[in-house]
């Protein structure tokens, strides 16, 4: 695993999807400053590295999770990644809004997902797991059991491990903040100055640099 791991953080460095800047830190949506910014939605402009992903996610995927009869992609990030997937391991797919939509018939679920059906989850990114969990939920009400997600990157905050034991929930990363980091020094995209600071936002994001 750790070799497929540094593969996928090598790609995303390469490709930018993630940029590390210790001394010009980034603001999240959340409001937390960030040395890191991570943006998987490009590795889908990039053909080989996009196929890599797919052929990854299956490989994990058969390895780690038995028996399941749906795949859903977690909106908006995971929704191409899952329907790639979806279609290499021919299952149907759905995909699971962050708020149900306000006209129409008003679906959280887009597409057709009958009750009592085992679904795998996509996803992109893993932060607190605040919005993949709400994905969780989601496809429970739907009356149906989630067998785990699988995502390309987690940063490995202590919240999100909480999060999902509490929510009894497996999760399967293809590459992780910790082995990012390895990866950034040994290929000189951040000094052994930066480590120190990298290692320290992790441990307390929400109160970094405030």
């Amino acid at each position: 695993m750790n070799q497929l791991e540094r593969q996928i953080a090598e790609k995303l460095l390469q490709i930018k999807a993630i940029k590390l800047q210790p001394a010009n830190h980034f603001t999240w949506a959340s409001g937390w400053f960030s040395p890191i910014y991570c943006d998987n939605r490009k590795t889908l402009s990039f053909p080989e590295f996009r196929t890599f992903i797919k052929e990854a996610f299956v490989k994990i995927i058969k390895e780690k999770f038995e028996d399941f009869d749906v795949i859903a992609g977690v909106a908006t990030g995971a929704i191409a990644q899952g329907v790639l997937v979806a279609d290499a391991m021919n299952k149907p797919f759905v995909y699971v809004r962050p708020q149900a939509k306000e006209h129409g018939m008003g679906n959280k679920i887009e597409g057709h997902l009958d009750q009592n059906k085992k679904v795998l989850i996509i996803e992109d990114l893993i932060s607190t797991g605040g919005s993949s969990l709400s994905a969780v939920k989601a496809i429970r009400e739907a009356n149906c059991e989630v067998v785990g997600m699988a995502a390309i990157f987690t940063y490995n905050f202590q919240k999100a491990i909480d999060n999902f034991a509490n929510e009894n929930v497996k999760l399967i990363t293809l590459s992780n903040y910790d082995i990012l980091i390895e990866t950034a020094i040994r290929m000189g995209y951040v000094s052994n100055t930066d480590l120190n600071l990298l290692k320290e936002w992790r441990l307390d994001p929400a109160n970094w640099k405030k």
